[in-house]
Protein backbone atom coordinates (compact mmCIF):
# COMPACT_ATOMS: atom_id res chain seq x y z
CA UNK A 1 0.00 0.00 0.00
CA UNK A 2 0.97 3.62 -0.77
CA UNK A 3 0.45 4.31 2.81
CA UNK A 4 3.43 2.71 3.91
CA UNK A 5 6.69 4.90 4.23
CA UNK A 6 9.81 2.48 4.38
CA UNK A 7 12.45 4.06 6.55
CA UNK A 8 15.75 3.61 5.44
CA UNK A 9 18.47 6.06 6.33
CA UNK A 10 18.89 8.99 8.72
CA UNK A 11 14.68 10.16 9.05
CA UNK A 12 13.09 12.87 11.52
CA UNK A 13 9.09 12.82 11.40
CA UNK A 14 7.96 16.11 13.16
CA UNK A 15 4.02 16.17 14.08
CA UNK A 16 2.69 18.67 16.66
CA UNK A 17 3.09 16.28 19.54
CA UNK A 18 6.12 14.67 18.72
CA UNK A 19 9.40 14.51 16.77
CA UNK A 20 10.52 10.76 15.43
CA UNK A 21 14.34 10.01 14.89
CA UNK A 22 14.74 6.50 13.06
CA UNK A 23 17.20 4.82 10.64
CA UNK A 24 15.34 1.94 10.00
CA UNK A 25 11.59 0.74 10.28
CA UNK A 26 8.30 1.64 8.12
CA UNK A 27 5.43 4.27 9.19
CA UNK A 28 2.04 4.29 7.98
CA UNK A 29 1.14 7.60 6.99
CA UNK A 30 -2.40 6.81 6.77
CA UNK A 31 -3.35 5.92 10.62
CA UNK A 32 -0.39 7.02 11.79
CA UNK A 33 1.48 4.02 13.62
CA UNK A 34 4.75 2.59 12.80
CA UNK A 35 7.32 0.40 13.71
CA UNK A 36 11.02 1.16 14.35
CA UNK A 37 14.03 -0.61 14.65
CA UNK A 38 17.89 0.11 15.35
CA UNK A 39 17.37 1.99 18.50
CA UNK A 40 15.23 5.00 17.00
CA UNK A 41 14.03 7.68 19.54
CA UNK A 42 10.90 9.40 19.76
CA UNK A 43 10.70 12.96 21.49
CA UNK A 44 7.13 14.29 22.80
CA UNK A 45 6.78 17.84 24.09
CA UNK A 46 6.49 17.67 27.25
CA UNK A 47 9.95 16.95 27.35
CA UNK A 48 9.54 12.99 27.41
CA UNK A 49 12.27 10.43 25.45
CA UNK A 50 11.37 6.93 24.37
CA UNK A 51 14.12 4.20 23.06
CA UNK A 52 14.69 1.09 22.73
CA UNK A 53 15.60 -1.75 20.20
CA UNK A 54 12.46 -1.97 18.81
CA UNK A 55 9.80 0.54 18.90
CA UNK A 56 5.83 0.46 18.37
CA UNK A 57 4.35 3.62 18.21
CA UNK A 58 0.69 4.80 17.33
CA UNK A 59 0.36 8.74 16.57
CA UNK A 60 -3.21 9.10 16.86
CA UNK A 61 -3.56 6.70 20.40
CA UNK A 62 -0.07 8.39 22.08
CA UNK A 63 0.81 4.73 22.79
CA UNK A 64 4.07 3.77 22.44
CA UNK A 65 6.06 0.41 23.46
CA UNK A 66 9.40 -0.60 23.59
CA UNK A 67 11.26 -4.01 23.33
CA UNK A 68 14.69 -4.41 23.95
CA UNK A 69 17.29 -2.25 26.33
CA UNK A 70 14.22 0.45 26.50
CA UNK A 71 15.32 3.84 27.84
CA UNK A 72 12.17 6.66 29.45
CA UNK A 73 13.49 9.57 30.28
CA UNK A 74 11.25 12.61 31.83
CA UNK A 75 13.52 15.85 31.63
CA UNK A 76 11.16 18.45 33.12
CA UNK A 77 10.81 15.50 36.30
CA UNK A 78 14.58 14.69 36.18
CA UNK A 79 13.97 10.81 36.15
CA UNK A 80 14.64 8.29 33.82
CA UNK A 81 12.85 4.50 33.86
CA UNK A 82 15.17 1.55 32.00
CA UNK A 83 14.53 -1.83 31.40
CA UNK A 84 13.98 -4.79 28.68
CA UNK A 85 10.31 -3.75 28.11
CA UNK A 86 8.62 -0.26 28.28
CA UNK A 87 5.02 1.56 27.53
CA UNK A 88 4.26 5.33 27.66
CA UNK A 89 1.14 6.26 26.95
CA UNK A 90 1.89 10.40 26.25
CA UNK A 91 -1.86 11.22 26.13
CA UNK A 92 -2.46 9.97 29.65
CA UNK A 93 1.41 10.31 30.76
CA UNK A 94 1.76 6.80 32.05
CA UNK A 95 4.82 5.09 31.57
CA UNK A 96 5.97 1.44 32.79
CA UNK A 97 8.71 -0.55 32.23
CA UNK A 98 9.61 -4.07 33.48
CA UNK A 99 11.99 -7.17 33.19
CA UNK A 100 15.45 -5.40 34.74
CA UNK A 101 13.50 -2.50 35.23
CA UNK A 102 15.36 0.71 36.65
CA UNK A 103 14.91 3.57 38.24
CA UNK A 104 16.79 6.80 38.27
CA UNK A 105 15.34 9.92 40.22
CA UNK A 106 17.68 12.91 40.60
CA UNK A 107 14.89 15.44 41.82
CA UNK A 108 16.23 15.45 45.08
CA UNK A 109 20.15 16.49 44.15
CA UNK A 110 21.63 12.63 45.15
CA UNK A 111 20.27 10.51 42.28
CA UNK A 112 18.10 7.52 44.00
CA UNK A 113 18.48 4.48 42.09
CA UNK A 114 15.74 2.00 42.41
CA UNK A 115 14.62 -1.34 41.40
CA UNK A 116 11.44 -3.37 41.11
CA UNK A 117 9.69 -6.40 38.92
CA UNK A 118 7.76 -3.57 37.83
CA UNK A 119 7.69 -0.15 38.04
CA UNK A 120 5.06 2.23 36.71
CA UNK A 121 4.93 6.32 36.90
CA UNK A 122 1.79 9.06 36.32
CA UNK A 123 1.18 12.54 36.90
CA UNK A 124 -1.38 12.83 39.95
CA UNK A 125 -4.54 15.59 39.30
CA UNK A 126 -1.90 18.51 40.11
CA UNK A 127 0.86 17.50 37.24
CA UNK A 128 3.31 16.22 39.62
CA UNK A 129 5.23 12.62 39.17
CA UNK A 130 4.00 9.61 41.26
CA UNK A 131 6.54 6.51 40.85
CA UNK A 132 5.19 3.13 41.91
CA UNK A 133 7.20 -0.63 42.14
CA UNK A 134 6.33 -3.86 43.28
CA UNK A 135 7.39 -6.15 44.12
CA UNK A 136 10.73 -7.02 45.52
CA UNK A 137 11.83 -3.36 45.64
CA UNK A 138 15.52 -2.47 46.34
CA UNK A 139 16.86 1.26 46.49
CA UNK A 140 20.13 2.73 46.96
CA UNK A 141 21.49 6.56 47.47
CA UNK A 142 24.10 6.76 49.16
CA UNK A 143 23.24 8.29 52.78
CA UNK A 144 20.53 5.84 52.58
CA UNK A 145 19.18 2.04 51.25
CA UNK A 146 16.68 -0.02 51.45
CA UNK A 147 14.05 -3.09 50.47
CA UNK A 148 10.52 -4.04 50.61
CA UNK A 149 8.33 -5.45 48.59
CA UNK A 150 6.49 -2.53 47.41
CA UNK A 151 6.83 1.56 47.15
CA UNK A 152 5.23 4.82 45.89
CA UNK A 153 7.15 8.05 45.85
CA UNK A 154 5.25 11.23 45.32
CA UNK A 155 6.85 14.67 43.77
CA UNK A 156 4.38 16.00 45.73
CA UNK A 157 5.21 15.25 49.50
CA UNK A 158 8.40 13.92 48.18
CA UNK A 159 7.66 11.02 50.95
CA UNK A 160 8.83 7.23 50.09
CA UNK A 161 5.72 4.51 51.10
CA UNK A 162 7.17 1.35 51.64
CA UNK A 163 4.66 -1.42 51.94
CA UNK A 164 5.72 -5.32 53.29
CA UNK A 165 8.57 -6.05 55.15
CA UNK A 166 10.11 -2.46 54.92
CA UNK A 167 14.19 -2.54 55.85
CA UNK A 168 16.23 1.00 55.81
CA UNK A 169 19.15 1.26 56.16
CA UNK A 170 21.44 4.42 57.39
CA UNK A 171 24.97 4.44 58.20
CA UNK A 172 25.45 1.71 60.96
CA UNK A 173 21.41 1.93 61.94
CA UNK A 174 18.64 -0.92 60.47
CA UNK A 175 15.20 0.36 60.53
CA UNK A 176 12.44 -1.90 59.97
CA UNK A 177 8.76 -2.53 59.86
CA UNK A 178 5.65 -3.75 58.05
CA UNK A 179 5.49 0.01 56.77
CA UNK A 180 8.00 3.11 56.42
CA UNK A 181 7.84 6.36 55.31
CA UNK A 182 10.41 8.70 54.18
CA UNK A 183 10.44 12.13 53.43
CA UNK A 184 13.01 13.19 51.46
CA UNK A 185 13.86 16.79 51.69
CA UNK A 186 16.26 17.79 49.10
CA UNK A 187 19.11 15.79 48.91
CA UNK A 188 18.72 14.41 53.12
CA UNK A 189 16.19 11.85 54.67
CA UNK A 190 14.29 14.67 57.09
CA UNK A 191 11.97 12.21 58.71
CA UNK A 192 10.92 8.84 58.84
CA UNK A 193 7.23 6.83 60.57
CA UNK A 194 6.56 3.35 60.91
CA UNK A 195 2.95 3.20 61.97
CA UNK A 196 2.60 -0.73 62.18
CA UNK A 197 5.45 -1.76 64.34
CA UNK A 198 8.97 -0.62 64.26
CA UNK A 199 12.26 -1.86 65.14
CA UNK A 200 15.53 0.00 64.92
CA UNK A 201 18.85 -1.88 65.18
CA UNK A 202 22.39 -0.54 65.47
CA UNK A 203 25.65 -2.44 65.62
CA UNK A 204 27.97 -1.49 67.92
CA UNK A 205 30.76 -3.90 67.95
CA UNK A 206 30.93 -8.27 67.22
CA UNK A 207 27.25 -9.37 68.57
CA UNK A 208 26.42 -6.34 70.35
CA UNK A 209 24.09 -4.03 68.89
CA UNK A 210 21.56 -1.53 70.42
CA UNK A 211 17.58 -2.35 69.98
CA UNK A 212 14.44 -1.03 70.26
CA UNK A 213 10.78 -1.72 69.42
CA UNK A 214 7.60 -0.56 69.82
CA UNK A 215 4.35 -0.26 67.71
CA UNK A 216 4.93 2.98 66.53
CA UNK A 217 7.63 5.13 65.73
CA UNK A 218 8.83 8.52 64.62
CA UNK A 219 12.35 9.24 63.48
CA UNK A 220 13.64 12.86 62.74
CA UNK A 221 16.98 13.98 61.06
CA UNK A 222 19.49 16.66 60.64
CA UNK A 223 22.23 17.11 58.03
CA UNK A 224 21.95 13.40 57.44
CA UNK A 225 21.89 11.96 61.43
CA UNK A 226 19.38 10.54 63.80
CA UNK A 227 18.32 13.55 65.93
CA UNK A 228 15.09 12.28 67.74
CA UNK A 229 13.20 8.83 68.00
CA UNK A 230 9.55 8.69 69.50
CA UNK A 231 8.11 5.20 70.30
CA UNK A 232 4.61 4.73 71.06
CA UNK A 233 3.48 1.59 72.62
CA UNK A 234 5.05 -1.43 73.92
CA UNK A 235 8.27 0.03 74.17
CA UNK A 236 11.00 -2.54 74.54
CA UNK A 237 14.97 -1.53 74.89
CA UNK A 238 17.62 -3.10 74.81
CA UNK A 239 21.12 -0.91 74.77
CA UNK A 240 24.88 -1.34 75.82
CA UNK A 241 25.83 1.87 77.30
CA UNK A 242 29.64 2.68 76.93
CA UNK A 243 31.67 3.00 79.66
CA UNK A 244 34.39 6.13 80.28
CA UNK A 245 37.36 3.84 79.10
CA UNK A 246 34.87 3.49 75.60
CA UNK A 247 34.39 -0.36 76.52
CA UNK A 248 30.96 -2.21 77.09
CA UNK A 249 30.51 -4.09 80.21
CA UNK A 250 27.06 -4.38 80.77
CA UNK A 251 23.58 -4.14 78.96
CA UNK A 252 20.47 -2.72 80.17
CA UNK A 253 16.98 -4.45 78.98
CA UNK A 254 13.86 -1.96 79.73
CA UNK A 255 10.29 -1.68 79.00
CA UNK A 256 7.73 0.87 78.76
CA UNK A 257 5.27 2.70 77.05
CA UNK A 258 6.46 5.88 75.43
CA UNK A 259 10.16 6.58 74.39
CA UNK A 260 11.51 9.63 73.44
CA UNK A 261 15.68 9.82 72.74
CA UNK A 262 17.23 12.83 71.64
CA UNK A 263 20.75 12.68 70.03
CA UNK A 264 23.44 15.21 69.82
CA UNK A 265 25.68 15.39 66.66
CA UNK A 266 27.56 12.43 65.82
CA UNK A 267 24.81 10.55 66.89
CA UNK A 268 25.75 11.07 70.53
CA UNK A 269 23.47 10.20 73.32
CA UNK A 270 21.58 13.20 74.98
CA UNK A 271 18.96 12.06 77.06
CA UNK A 272 16.17 8.71 76.83
CA UNK A 273 12.80 9.20 78.45
CA UNK A 274 10.60 6.58 78.85
CA UNK A 275 7.14 6.16 80.80
CA UNK A 276 5.37 5.12 82.51
CA UNK A 277 5.46 1.97 84.57
CA UNK A 278 8.94 1.56 83.55
CA UNK A 279 10.48 -2.30 84.16
CA UNK A 280 14.07 -3.04 83.93
CA UNK A 281 17.40 -4.58 84.61
CA UNK A 282 21.36 -4.79 84.13
CA UNK A 283 22.99 -7.53 83.08
CA UNK A 284 26.91 -7.47 82.85
CA UNK A 285 28.17 -8.94 80.14
CA UNK A 286 30.47 -11.60 81.24
CA UNK A 287 26.85 -13.28 82.70
CA UNK A 288 24.67 -12.61 79.93
CA UNK A 289 23.56 -15.37 78.09
CA UNK A 290 23.08 -15.42 73.73
CA UNK A 291 19.46 -14.78 74.70
CA UNK A 292 19.69 -11.62 76.55
CA UNK A 293 21.24 -9.82 73.29
CA UNK A 294 18.28 -9.71 71.69
CA UNK A 295 14.70 -8.20 71.64
CA UNK A 296 12.31 -11.11 70.36
CA UNK A 297 11.97 -10.23 66.45
CA UNK A 298 15.55 -8.70 65.93
CA UNK A 299 17.26 -10.03 62.59
CA UNK A 300 20.34 -8.57 61.06
CA UNK A 301 19.15 -8.06 57.33
CA UNK A 302 22.05 -6.67 56.15
CA UNK A 303 22.83 -9.54 53.31
CA UNK A 304 19.91 -7.50 51.64
CA UNK A 305 21.50 -4.34 52.05
CA UNK A 306 22.32 -2.37 48.41
CA UNK A 307 26.24 -0.98 48.57
CA UNK A 308 26.24 0.29 45.58
CA UNK A 309 23.92 1.54 43.12
CA UNK A 310 24.18 -1.49 40.47
CA UNK A 311 23.11 -3.44 44.12
CA UNK A 312 19.70 -3.19 43.49
CA UNK A 313 19.65 -6.17 41.17
CA UNK A 314 19.27 -9.59 42.07
CA UNK A 315 18.57 -11.34 45.46
CA UNK A 316 15.63 -12.29 44.30
CA UNK A 317 15.25 -15.39 46.51
CA UNK A 318 16.69 -13.30 49.60
CA UNK A 319 14.20 -10.85 48.89
CA UNK A 320 10.87 -13.93 48.36
CA UNK A 321 11.95 -15.70 51.77
CA UNK A 322 12.29 -11.85 53.28
CA UNK A 323 8.83 -11.29 52.32
CA UNK A 324 7.52 -14.73 53.32
CA UNK A 325 9.24 -14.50 57.02
CA UNK A 326 7.09 -11.13 56.64
CA UNK A 327 3.88 -13.07 56.38
CA UNK A 328 4.71 -15.65 59.49
CA UNK A 329 5.75 -12.57 62.27
CA UNK A 330 2.63 -10.53 60.82
CA UNK A 331 0.25 -14.05 62.10
CA UNK A 332 2.75 -14.21 64.94
CA UNK A 333 1.72 -10.61 65.70
CA UNK A 334 -1.92 -10.75 65.48
CA UNK A 335 -2.11 -14.31 67.27
CA UNK A 336 0.10 -11.98 70.26
CA UNK A 337 -2.66 -9.02 70.06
Amino acid sequence: SSHIADILGKTTIVSDSNIIYSRKGWYNTEIENSQLFDRSLIVTKNGQTITGDTLFYDRTTGKGEAYGNIILTDSVRSSILDGDYGFHNEKENVSFCTGRARAREFSQGDTLHLHGDTLRTYLDSDSLRVLLAYNRVRFYRHDVQGVCDSMTFAEKDSILNMYRHSVVWSGERQISGNEINVHLNDSAVDWATLPDFGFVAEHIEDVYYNQLSSKKMKAYFLDKELRQLDADGNVLILTYPMENDSTYNKLINAEGSFLVVKLKPKQQMDRMTLWPDVVGRAVPLFLAKKADLYLEGFKWYDNLRPNSPMDIFGKEDEMNSLMQEEVKSARRRKKSN
